[in-house]
């Protein structure tokens, strides 16, 4: 399917919604001292994209009149996943990039659900819509691990 059948907003905006996390690699290559807030802007924005996630897959399933416990459950863990790997920073972790591992991961896994949920009725067959699905993942997924494979930064003496 091709990305023409959709809204151009859906492609555009969707596309766009890769370059913060670009931006967040490119801020650690370039600047080995902004690791830091490169890796820490990277990993809340990665829970934030993964959190909406399952409110797009909530609302699909609510759209469908979908009795089923399932895809709720599915709808609800990515906003779970989000707040396991951002957890650790609250109690003092030193260094996101196994919190950065769990959400790249799990960016990159998320079509999968999108392709189950439509598959079950439980979200619209939009056509075009799991090409997209593929290609954002697979950008925002692919940053957020290349962000965890950042050396952290050297602490000055």
């Amino acid at each position: 399917m091709s990305l023409r059948s959709l809204p151009r907003p859906v492609v555009i905006l969707g596309l766009a919604g890769i370059l913060p996390q670009a931006a967040c690699v490119a801020s650690g290559v370039v600047d080995p001292s902004a690791r830091w807030a490169a890796n820490a802007a990277g990993c809340f924005y990665a829970a934030t994209i993964l959190s909406f996630l399952g409110g797009i897959w909530w609302a699909d399933a609510l759209r469908a009149d979908d009795r089923r416990w399932w895809p709720y459950l599915l709808a609800v863990a990515p906003s779970l996943i989000a707040w396991g790997a951002l957890l650790p920073w609250f109690q003092g972790l030193a260094w996101p990039g196994p919190s950065l591992i769990l959400l790249g991961v799990s960016l990159l896994l998320s079509p999968a659900a999108d392709r189950t949920l439509i598959r079950s009725g439980a979200a619209p067959g939009v056509p075009g819509w799991l090409r997209l699905r593929l290609i954002l993942s697979a950008g925002l997924g692919l940053c957020t691990l290349a962000l965890a494979l950042l050396p952290p930064p050297t602490l000055a003496s």
